[in-house]
């Protein structure tokens, strides 16, 4: 639809649902929350929970304290290790200077760490599709270091070597796009026919369907924004999955990041939001587009999602 975008300017906006939060996040960031409010500031938690300043800066007024290393942490300090997944090296280091550690860790992302230490065990040498120094990569390679190989690009795929091409299998870092990882994959499998991979998918059912989400959004609009941070991967990946589909998109932190050019010859604007970022910086951008602009909005529902992950028993009730 954006061929026949007009000059009249901005009519409509048009919010995929659905957007933002997922159920890790919602889980991990009810972690430093509840963390803060039962045992009281300061709370360290390793790297930012989630990828969003907004997240993070609001967290940080409440008494959790980020840091990217454990070194940073006083020696028995209450610590909480991000949605993104730690090696279990940091589990060890963490135990060795008495910390008490919380793991908000996403669920998904623990699957994914139990089916590297099984291919592993298994003798395998295990394709990690992703990008290497994404820390959730980084946390899942250090289950098994000397079995991973992290494969980024198509390319990479061709080149990659194993000593046995008959013992070899696959994983997904969780936030990836879904077009890059079936190109990547479809090279390895035509390379080792022998490739095993998970049981189920690992990319997670938020990432994908907010990208189809997205798809959705480049048949209704003209162009989309995704709001989200720049070192947020699915934010990233949403705005790549609109433009391979010949609508422009572009990532925006909040609206005062709105750059007016992406409006010009733009009737209906799609609006969607990465998994780690909130709603109230989504609907900051839409009202003030909507009063702006004079634009109607209206939701684009692809599926309902009702997932839900549970606090730890610490946390709980």
């Amino acid at each position: 639809m954006n061929a026949h975008a007009s000059e009249s300017g901005l009519t409509e906006i048009v919010l995929a649902r659905p957007r933002g939060f997922c159920a890790g996040v919602e889980r991990a960031i009810a972690i430093v929350e509840r963390a803060l409010e039962r045992f009281g500031p300061p709370v360290y938690v390793k790297h930012a929970i989630v990828h969003n300043r907004h997240v993070v800066e609001r967290l940080q007024a409440m008494g959790a304290v980020f840091v990217e290393e454990l070194s940073d942490v006083p020696a028995g300090a209450r610590t909480i290790f991000s949605a993104h997944g730690v090696a279990p090296q940091v589990h060890r280091d963490a135990e060795a200077r008495g910390l008490d550690v919380l793991d908000a860790t996403c669920p998904l992302v623990t699957k994914v760490h139990v089916e590297a230490r099984r291919f592993a065990k298994a003798g395998r040498t295990i394709f990690l599709i992703g990008h290497a120094d994404h820390v959730e990569v980084i946390g899942t390679r250090g289950e098994a270091p000397e079995h991973i190989v992290v494969v980024g690009t198509a390319a990479e795929a061709e080149r990659v070597t194993v000593p046995d091409p008959e013992a070899v299998a696959y994983l997904t870092q969780t936030t990836l796009s879904l077009d890059d990882t079936r190109e990547i994959l479809a090279v390895l499998r035509r390379r080792f026919p022998a490739l095993a991979g998970p049981g189920k998918d690992d990319i997670c059912y938020a990432t994908q369907n907010r990208q189809n989400a997205v798809q959705a959004l480049v048949q209704a609009t003209d162009a989309i924004l995704v709001v989200g941070s720049p070192n947020s991967s699915n934010s990233n990946r949403l705005v790549e999955v609109a433009r391979a589909r010949g609508c422009p998109a572009h990532l925006v932190g909040s609206h005062q990041e709105l750059q007016p050019d992406w409006l010009v010859g733009i009737r209906r604007l799609g609006i969607t939001a990465g998994a780690s970022a909130p709603e109230d910086v989504v609907q900051a951008l839409v009202q003030h587009l909507a009063r702006a602009h004079g634009a109607s909005v209206r939701e684009l529902e692809v599926i309902e999602e009702t997932v839900a992950f549970p606090l730890p028993a610490v946390l709980a009730g």
